[in-house]
């Protein structure tokens, strides 16, 4: 099965967090961050979106940051993802 995001949505798979500081330490799953850095595995179309037109500016295979707790989770073949706006897209990381 596989996710085709409509309108202005972008599918995306987090990375994952480092488990060690730079020092050394190693982390409690607890004392873990929530990631922002996430991999663009699937684009939508762009088009008419509130009234306005959207251009998509992001592509598959990028790097980029997403807002925190922003988009809707969702698990495909045991594969979990989230679908987010390209709005809810803060940068690409290059």
């Amino acid at each position: 099965m596989t996710i085709k995001p409509l309108c202005d949505r972008v599918v995306v798979k987090m990375v994952e967090a480092e488990e060690t500081t730079k020092s050394g330490i190693i982390l409690a799953g607890t004392a873990k961050e929530k990631p922002q850095v996430a991999e663009v595995i699937a684009v939508g179309p762009g088009g008419m979106v509130d009234g306005k037109e959207v251009k998509m500016t992001v592509e598959v295979g990028q790097k980029v940051i997403t807002s925190k707790y922003s988009g809707t989770e969702v698990k495909c073949d045991g594969v979990e993802y989230i679908i987010v706006r390209q709005s809810d897209i803060l940068a690409v990381v290059e």
